[in-house]
């Protein structure tokens, strides 16, 4: 299964294993929560199956930015950057999700570089999206303004 998740693809055999070993396959219910927007970011996440959201809190409560689904990572953010979770994530179905502890996820990084790669890839795709979208809410705004 980790053999799908392009995080993994260019990982050995042998050392998926090892990363099978070292996370924690766990599932949430429709409704569940993955992780808290605000709490120390203890683990990262890969979305085996399932739907969620990622909703961030606003001055007129929480807004859905993004939905992910099979594959996707998610919770990487805050242990990279060692803050707090920037945004709640909340299962839409059940969700089968490989969890991995931080100490685990850095060093995973740290001796499958391929690994980091796609973290970075991941995170630039992210920002991308949201600058098109800041971009566009921009113009949204200066239009009704003039």
């Amino acid at each position: 299964m980790l053999r799908r998740v392009p995080l993994f693809a260019g990982v050995s055999a042998p050392r998926l294993k090892l990363i099978a070993f070292s996370s924690e396959r766990v599932t949430y219910r429709p409704g569940d929560i993955l992780c808290l927007q605000g709490e120390p970011g203890d683990a990262a996440f890969v979305i085996l199956a399932g739907r969620a959201e990622v909703l961030v809190d606003g001055p007129k409560g929480q807004n859905r930015v993004a939905e992910l689904t099979e594959n996707a990572v998610v919770g990487e953010i805050a242990i990279l950057c060692d803050v707090a979770r920037t945004a709640t994530v909340k299962a839409m179905t059940q969700v089968e999700a490989l969890r991995i502890p931080k100490e685990n996820f850095l060093k995973l990084l740290y001796d499958f570089p391929e690994m980091a790669i796609e973290v970075v890839r991941v995170l630039a795709d992210r920002l991308t999206r949201t600058t098109q979208e800041l971009a566009a809410a921009k113009a949204r705004i200066e239009k009704g303004i003039h």
